[in-house]
């Protein structure tokens, strides 16, 4: 396979930024047509194998899969230029919604806002309907995914989030053992050991000292919160709402209404869900704001992911065939799904549903969803339309 250039990778991937609506799972379509069937980049079982990996790994699954795709086209600054392609157009319309969202303080632009909050309510539902079906189909996932909920609810805080992570990899690498994988052809990525220790090394340090420095240097706070956050997303990006309500929501930089008309919008838009991230930082509280305050969101919560990434794929074909690694991934994502159940009511529910046209327009947003496959640019605006009526 020839190597291509870094403008090719990046204009195919802003095409695909431009029209890959639907959440991770979709993404993961979009770029297999384009890049697999279309293009012929790679081969089935490498875009498989990199699905895989990408899907163990906490960050953006889609986003890592395009920079993976991006870095066996054009190398290192191919990976980039995928990154930036995909990641570019919703983080422009998402922080154009920041400047606008001010100015919805009518009644009609109050009730946009609140039937924003309703489509999040049926998203994350949907969301959690099928990371069960998918992740939690036997007795001792579904059980670490209940306990997990349960730690969730009683003690919504960054530390029991990461003690549910702690609790799904240990309860896993106890119950959900099974036989190891069928092996595939190497994925041939050009990424040395040396960078990838020199990545997960960075991971680590900036996990570890941004918390200190944040204290003492303006702007550092706001990336910091948006790193932890990306750091510690596992199973998508529906995963990141409730570690970003607590990093923003909590100690007060953003109101919950605006939080979830901000992701409620997202919803609406192409591209990765993680541009979010854009808009809470061109509104929250800390410096820099706006533009400014966007791009640190950007960066800062893709970052975790991409260092994580590289520091990986270098080990990936023997991490594979391990079963106890394997087993310690299952039960973090059943854990995963228990933590975005807990969400769904602490954050969501009880915040938003507050009377039966509410619970109805939720509901309607949830059977599209589900069951007529609606695309959610479709949900997002018959939300706006019953929040305005609701109103």
């Amino acid at each position: 396979m020839r190597e291509g250039s870094a403008l090719e990778v990046f204009l195919t991937f802003l095409k695909l930024g431009l029209a890959s609506f639907g959440g991770p799972i979709a993404h993961i379509g979009y770029f297999r047509e384009e890049i697999v069937v279309r293009r012929r980049w790679v081969n089935d079982a490498t875009y498989t194998d990199l699905v895989a990996l990408c899907q163990f790994l906490p960050g953006p699954a889609s986003s890592q899969v395009g920079f993976s795709l991006g870095l066996i086209r054009a190398r290192y600054w191919g990976g980039l230029a995928a990154w930036i392609g995909f990641t570019l157009p919703s983080a422009v319309l998402m922080t154009s919604f920041a400047y606008g969202a001010g100015e919805l303080s009518n009644s009609i632009g109050l009730g946009v806002l609140h039937g924003l909050k309703l489509v999040a309510v049926a998203i994350i539902a949907q969301a959690v309907w099928g990371m069960a079906g998918t992740l939690c189909p036997d007795r001792s996932r579904a059980s670490i995914a209940c306990v997990a909920a349960v730690i969730i609810l009683f003690g919504n805080s960054s530390t029991a989030q990461i003690a549910v992570i702690l609790f799904g990899g240990i309860a896993g690498f106890w119950l959900c053992r099974t036989s190891a994988p069928t092996l595939e052809q190497p994925l041939g990525i050009p990424v040395s050991r040396r960078v990838g220790i020199v990545a997960l090394a960075a991971f680590f340090a900036l996990l570890a000292i941004l918390p200190v420095l944040g204290t003492r240097v303006q702007g550092l706070e706001l990336f910091d919160a948006f790193y932890r956050s990306g750091a510690l997303v596992f199973g998508g990006g529906h995963v990141v709402l409730p570690l970003l309500s607590n990093a923003f929501v909590t100690p007060g930089w953003v109101s919950q209404d605006s939080f979830l008309a901000g992701y409620g919008a997202a919803q609406a838009l192409p591209g990765p869900l993680f541009t979010f991230a854009a808009y809470l930082g061109a509104v929250g509280k800390p410096s820099p704001h706006g533009t400014a305050g966007a791009a640190v969101g950007i960066v800062g919560i893709f970052l975790p992911g991409i260092l994580i990434l590289l520091g990986t794929l270098p080990f990936w074909d023997t991490f594979r065939r391990r079963i106890g690694a394997q087993a310690v991934m299952r039960g973090v994502n059943a854990a995963v799904v228990g933590l975005l159940g807990a969400a769904l009511y602490s954050l969501l529910w009880v915040n938003s549903v507050r009377s039966p046209g509410d619970f109805a327009l939720a509901l309607t947003g949830f059977v599209l969803l589900i069951v007529w496959r609606a695309p959610p640019l479709l949900v997002v605006i018959l939300g706006a339309l019953g929040g305005i009526a609701l109103a």
